[in-house]
């Protein structure tokens, strides 16, 4: 159905356009799009977003939402022109403004809302947070963006060729510097606020079912009116519009700007709250959610794997990133109440994943570590009750290390009564804790083996917050 719209699309262009003027157009119109491509995918740089959502919003954007959007337009415009006086070319351009400041805002955003929507729905996994909904939303404005310059810009093209305009006089040249130089942004911004919306929504919990519902659409709402006074600012002059690009556009730009690079932030910090479980518990060395959530030390371990032991480690590097980021932010999911299911089963194929990885990230990451400075130790509040789903609880990985878990330990660091067990031998590659508590404050370097075995005299000492008793 994508490439059905693109073909329908691609001749109506041309057919307003002519052959030259299209082809016009599209190079001109595909400069500004690696730069945003590019800024887009900076954000989602923390867990990134797999390639086919990507491609797909970018096409929607570009092929089935133009589509409706002139489709649409082009029935508004003809019903504006028979309820408005269009006799005189005053009234003309009254039913052009009206269309765009009133009909278009509500058509094109409608239209690019849908790929965010689709996204959201059946591709749930992949929509953690605030930030996915401003890279998916933003992608699809930036389809968008791209077809509808094809058709401004090659019919800038064609009426110059006609009045004999050219160079930086040129209407071509206006509509450029506008369009890719003042605003490359602009409908990115008006749908971001869609993608803001649906962002908020993943991260809030299951039961909320009227506040899930009603933010995305007061976001798309916000979008819509944005964007109309962006068309509206047209109508008032050179200076009026130059008015609210300052006075509004730009702040705007700038709160939405801070707002998404704020949450990238939140998922790193999460990262590393979210990973000391799994650290305390012998899935990561202790050096790891540290250097995880840190863009820099995750370069440096790349660019470490890639010098000793060539291209392939430094993508399985890569690969043990992402596993990692997922199982963070599956684990934050968990915690807010929004997880579904399958948690349980996906967390534990995500261990799986990271383990047959282990050899060849882990010192990697342990080196880049090395260059981040230590974070300062923050309270982690418990989850509420009934909201946390069982997971797997490991007693120690498969193939020997440290097992961590309530009740008796295994090997010679045993625990008595409900304390922590500790030991080293071959351990059961999963074990299921009975109760979910992962979430007290760990050790500041992980478990350590006891070096004597545990004596009735030993005090107890509360590990973290409200977590149980632990006798070392």
């Amino acid at each position: 159905m994508l490439s059905l719209s693109g073909l329908i699309i691609l001749a109506l262009v041309r057919e307003q356009t002519g052959t030259k003027g299209f082809l016009v157009g599209l190079g001109l119109a595909v400069l500004p799009v690696p730069l945003i491509i590019a800024v887009f995918g900076w954000l989602d740089r923390v867990d990134p977003k797999p390639r086919r959502n990507l491609l797909f919003a970018f096409a929607w954007g570009a092929c089935a939402a133009t589509l409706v959007a002139l489709i649409a337009n082009g029935f508004a415009t003809e019903w504006l022109m028979t309820t408005v006086d269009s006799s005189s070319s005053s009234g003309q351009a009254d039913a052009d403004a009206w269309g765009a400041t009133f009909v278009a805002p509500f058509v094109e955003e409608s239209a690019k809302a849908a790929a965010v929507l689709l996204l959201f729905l059946f591709r749930r996994r992949d929509f953690n947070g605030l930030v996915d909904g401003v890279v998916v939303a933003g992608i699809t404005a930036t389809g968008f963006a791209f077809t509808e310059n094809i058709l401004y810009l090659g019919s800038a093209f064609v009426s110059d060729q006609t009045l004999g305009y050219s160079g930086i006089r040129s209407t071509t040249a206006a509509t450029f510097f506008i369009r890719a130089v003042m605003s490359p942004f602009a409908h990115p911004l008006f749908t971001s606020m869609t993608g803001v919306g649906f962002g908020i929504a993943a991260a809030t919990a299951r039961h909320q079912r009227v506040r899930r519902v009603l933010i995305p659409i007061a976001m798309l709402l916000g979008a819509m009116v944005l964007h109309g006074v962006w068309n509206g600012s047209a109508s008032l002059g050179g200076y009026g519009f130059l008015i609210v690009y300052a006075l509004f556009m730009v702040p705007v730009f700038g709160l939405l700007t801070w707002l998404t690079i704020w949450s990238r932030t939140k998922e790193l910090r999460a990262i590393r709250e979210q990973l000391a479980a799994y650290q305390a518990a012998g899935w990561l060395t202790p050096p790891e959610p540290i250097a995880l959530s840190s863009m820099r030390a995750r370069g440096i371990a790349r660019d470490l794997a890639r010098r000793t032991q060539g291209a392939a480690a430094a993508r399985t590097v890569g690969e043990y990133t992402a596993y990692a980021t997922s199982l963070a932010l599956l684990r934050r999911r968990a915690y807010r109440g929004t997880a579904g299911p399958d948690f349980t089963t996906r967390e534990k194929e995500l261990l799986d994943r990271l383990w047959e990885r282990r050899e060849t990230a882990q010192p990697a990451l342990a080196h880049a570590a090395l260059s981040v400075p230590l974070p300062r130790p923050r309270f982690v509040p418990h989850p509420p009750p009934g909201t946390m789903p069982a997971p797997y609880w490991p007693t120690g990985p498969s193939g020997g290390g440290y097992g961590y878990g309530y009740g008796a330990g295994q090997g010679p660091g045993q625990g008595s009564g409900t304390g922590y067990g500790y030991g080293y031998g071959q351990q059961p590659q999963y074990g299921v804790h009975p109760t979910y508590a992962p979430w007290a404050t760990p050790p500041p370097h992980g478990p350590q083996p006891p070096t004597t075995p545990p004596t009735a005299h030993t005090p107890s000492v509360p590990h973290g917050p409200g977590a149980p008793e632990s006798r070392l």
